[in-house]
């Protein structure tokens, strides 16, 4: 399973489940809030680690260079748009059970 599938996949219980949306918040607080927030994804059997989430966001803003203007250095930097960890609390953060649109995926 893809980091970027997973993050879905836990901010969608989190929404349903204020106890793992409460566990998912409470890493924050962590010495280390990444390898916290990880752990906890683990706990609930999903192989996430902090490296995963720091590639797949430089991977996705990679891609997302090279597909305007040409790529190269004249594409604008888009503050925190790299930064999957930091755009899931930004989902999570919003009211409970809100979907912001989205349809909400069955897992199973």
């Amino acid at each position: 399973m893809e980091t970027v599938e997973i993050l879905e996949i836990l901010q969608q219980k989190a929404r349903r489940d204020e106890t793992v949306r409460s566990t998912l918040l409470e890493t924050r607080k962590a010495a280390d809030p990444l390898a916290a927030f990880c752990k906890a994804g683990r706990e609930m059997g999903y192989e996430l680690y902090p490296m995963d989430l720091i590639v797949a966001g430089e991977e996705f803003y990679a891609a997302m260079r090279r597909s305007t203007n040409g790529g190269g250095e004249n594409s604008p930097m888009l503050a925190g748009e790299d930064d999957f960890y930091e755009l899931f609390f930004a989902g999570l953060e919003e009211a409970p059970g809100e979907q912001s649109g989205q349809e909400e995926t069955k897992v199973e």
